[in-house]
């Protein structure tokens, strides 16, 4: 049934005629009456009502980050100045378990005068909780497709820094005659920019600075000296070496910015 606009609406029949939680229209708006008045506007200003339509929602104020596509990372140009500058670069620091490469490429990472990632091989295939492939428990179809991975994973994560104006320094142990975990791979993922820096201190202190790891990340003796002598394979392979035998961290970072520079310049051949 039909009521005029302004008539009180009928009573409902009952406690139970409505809904459980249902509240009357007519207990809500009350008696009908007039529409309120609209205020009257400040003194001296003029101009028109506010509409009060819902304003539309922008894009930045929703935390969306439109990324550009990560493309294969090219050549940077030749700094200005004396080390790496401010140039854009993807690096790739290569060496032995012990050797330093973590520490050396944080440090060179943040004291940098423009935005670097530090993105490590090994912490990105440890993000693998359960069913991990530990290559210290062999090296097998599921350590070896782990590996591939974390390899497209750590490429993927260069090329959108490098897109969105970002350096970034990989650091991994790649074999110098393994090619399931050689330069070629970092290549594709990466692009042809990628400049890799081999960081190979002598035996001694590559036994040392294992000696104080903990966890997974300490081998033993016998394996950090076979991987050391794999890596003596980079010897003669044209990519520049760097022994930080009796350097400490600053020094070798500082090698490191000043080694860049001049990759950059003249590119290794790899």
């Amino acid at each position: 049934m039909q009521h005029a606009v302004g008539a009180p609406l009928p009573p409902p029949q009952g406690p139970g005629s409505g809904p459980v939680g249902w509240t009357h229209q007519a207990q809500r708006l009350g008696p009908a009456g007039p529409p309120p008045s609209t205020p009257p506007m400040p003194q001296g200003w003029s101009g028109t009502a506010p509409q009060h339509a819902p304003a539309p929602v922008s894009r930045e104020t929703t935390g969306h980050v439109q990324l550009p596509p990560g493309g294969p990372v090219p050549m940077p140009a030749p700094p200005a100045g004396s080390g790496t500058g401010s140039a854009t670069l993807a690096v790739l620091l290569i060496g032995p378990a012990g050797a330093g490469k973590t520490t050396v490429a944080k440090l060179w990472a943040s004291r940098r005068r423009v935005p670097t990632a530090h993105v490590s091989l090994d912490d990105v295939r440890e993000w693998v909780c359960s069913g991990f492939a530990d290559p210290q428990a062999g090296w097998n179809d599921h350590s070896e497709a782990q590996y591939r991975l974390a390899r497209r994973t750590c490429g993927f994560a260069a090329r959108n820094f490098l897109a969105n104006g970002i350096s970034c320094i990989l650091d991994d142990a790649v074999f110098p005659d393994r090619p399931v975990v050689g330069l070629g791979g970092w290549k594709r993922h990466v692009g042809p920019g990628l400049l890799p820096v081999v960081l190979l201190p002598g035996l001694e202190i590559v036994l040392e600075r294992n000696a104080a790891r903990s966890g997974n990340r300490r081998l033993s003796d016998e394996e950090v000296a076979r991987i050391h002598g794999r890596m003596a394979g980079w010897y003669g392979s044209g990519l520049p070496i760097i022994d930080n035998s009796a350097y400490d961290v600053e020094t070798t970072a500082r090698v490191l910015d000043d080694i860049l520079a001049r990759s950059i310049a003249s590119p290794p051949a790899w």
